[in-house]
């Protein structure tokens, strides 16, 4: 009986490593999700506002 107990809290100590490791994957996937959210609608109120151009409208750089 003592075995399997022993068992079971190995068992219950891994998932809870597993959990843990989890969720931190999904914290920084929630953080980059954030950011690109928010790099993305500033890139959309540029396209609005017409600062960002199409390439064929924009000035070649002054090497060319």
């Amino acid at each position: 009986m003592e075995d399997r107990l022993i068992n079971i809290e190995i068992a219950i100590a891994n998932l809870q490593k597993t959990v843990d490791e989890l969720n931190e994957v999904v914290v920084k996937q929630a953080n980059l999700i954030d950011k690109l959210s928010k790099e993305n609608r500033l890139l959309a109120v540029m396209i609005k506002d017409n600062t960002v151009k199409p390439l064929s409208e924009e000035t070649p750089p002054p090497h060319y």
